[in-house]
């Protein structure tokens, strides 16, 4: 499910960053929005 819910999101699909860094702060603000959402205080 969780996987899922991260293809809705383009960047984290395909991975176009070439550092992991910066791949892995994405996914971090992924999840967060995702949980927002969630949580039902993003909308």
């Amino acid at each position: 499910r969780t996987h899922s819910w991260m293809n809705r999101f383009r960047r984290i699909f395909t991975r176009w960053e070439k550092k992991a860094t910066n791949y892995l702060g994405l996914l971090h603000l992924v999840c967060a929005v995702i949980t927002y959402r969630c949580a039902g205080l993003f909308g």
